[in-house]
């Protein structure tokens, strides 16, 4: 027989599908209203009645389409490199002193792309999965382990999932609008389809508010390069708290998300840049707010950021490509990309 424990997280595993179920049959109710209630059965015009149907068709497949890349795509790649060794396990396991604790761990972190701290300035480690936790990731309670669940893999394909399904909710709105006014007016006959297309009205306009404000936000963070988290509370870093240190400027920002290629930003394709284990961090352009680092400390950091081997796929190097070109832009904007030049100046 099965432990009592894992009995206990299938039914909370179970439980976390039921917004999933909620949602697949609204959506099912919404495509049997829309198509067969409104179109077939009420619009009366063949060539209108054709034209929403085929851009009906065409929201629909894009919303269902982006969500299940949502729901189903594999989170995180291996940790592999994250994980303790048994005898670093063992050794950890003996320390009583945090400190102890942390020198050890700090030892470890140091051939790691982890730049990101606890707000003590410690280093971020999971005792519940026995690893060093990469920058951006957490423990996440639906999986149960480290992970950033909607995050680096299917943070695309979520954003597209709240793009189309805006659309989706807005066309239906627009389209059923007319006929939502003749249902008030008496002008369409007492028949099922008339409470279809009133409650498909309703139902359509309603998420429209709430997914335009939820969209919004989400292309806020994807402007600043912030998650959820990190709006709320600020990422550590070895020299502090800093809300810009992930933010290579708008432009880069957008193609860490949706990749180079614009032909595949629309599709619920993944193309975004990077590994999800580690990400370019953007130190010549601290916030305002926080103390500045010297530029000793930042290239010492840029310097240790272009050593490190992990991970040796051609991802990093357009992790490096961001970078590099978004501390030449910004040099260029604030009119320093040569020291020299600038001391001769003030000489």
């Amino acid at each position: 027989m099965a432990p009592s424990g894992s009995r206990s997280i299938d039914c909370w595993r179970v439980l976390y599908w039921i917004p999933v179920l909620f949602i697949c049959l609204i959506v099912a109710w919404s495509y049997y209203a829309y198509v067969v209630q409104l179109c077939i059965e009420t619009v009366e015009n063949t060539g209108e009645k054709i034209v929403y149907l085929l851009l009906f068709h065409g929201f629909f497949i894009m919303f269902v389409w982006s969500y299940w890349q949502t729901i189903f795509t594999n989170p995180m790649n291996p940790l592999k490199e994250f994980h303790l060794s048994h005898p670093d396990k063992e050794l950890l396991e003996r320390e009583d002193r945090r400190e102890s604790q942390q020198e050890i761990l700090r030892r470890l972190a140091k051939d790691l792309p982890i730049y990101t701290r606890t707000m003590s300035g410690a280093v971020r480690y999971c005792d519940h999965c026995h690893l060093l936790k990469p920058d951006r990731c957490h423990h996440c309670s639906a999986c149960n382990k480290v992970n950033n669940c909607v995050g680096f893999s299917n943070y695309k394909f979520f954003m597209l999932f709240l793009a189309y399904s805006l659309l989706y909710c807005l066309f239906v709105t627009a389209t059923d609008l007319q006929y939502f006014i003749q249902f008030w007016t008496k002008g369409l006959p007492d028949t099922q389809a008339k409470f279809h297309i009133m409650f498909l009205f309703f139902a359509a306009s309603t998420f429209s508010v709430s997914l335009a404000f939820l969209f919004a936000y989400h292309c806020w963070l994807v402007c600043k390069n912030r998650s959820t988290l990190e709006a709320f509370r600020a990422p550590a870093f070895q020299h502090g708290t800093d809300k810009n240190g992930f933010s290579l400027g708008i432009n880069k920002n957008f193609r860490q998300v949706f990749g180079d290629e614009k032909k595949y930003w629309p599709l619920p394709v993944f193309s975004s840049i990077g590994d999800g284990c580690s990400f370019p961090t953007c130190l010549v352009n601290p916030d305002p707010e926080q103390p500045s680092l010297s530029p000793v400390h930042n290239s010492s950091i840029k310097s240790a950021e272009e050593s490190h081997p992990f991970p040796p796929k051609t991802l990093r190097e357009s992790q490096n490509q961001l970078l590099s070109n978004g501390q030449s832009e910004d040099r260029v904007k604030r009119g320093t990309s040569n020291p020299a030049l600038t001391i001769e100046k003030e000489t």
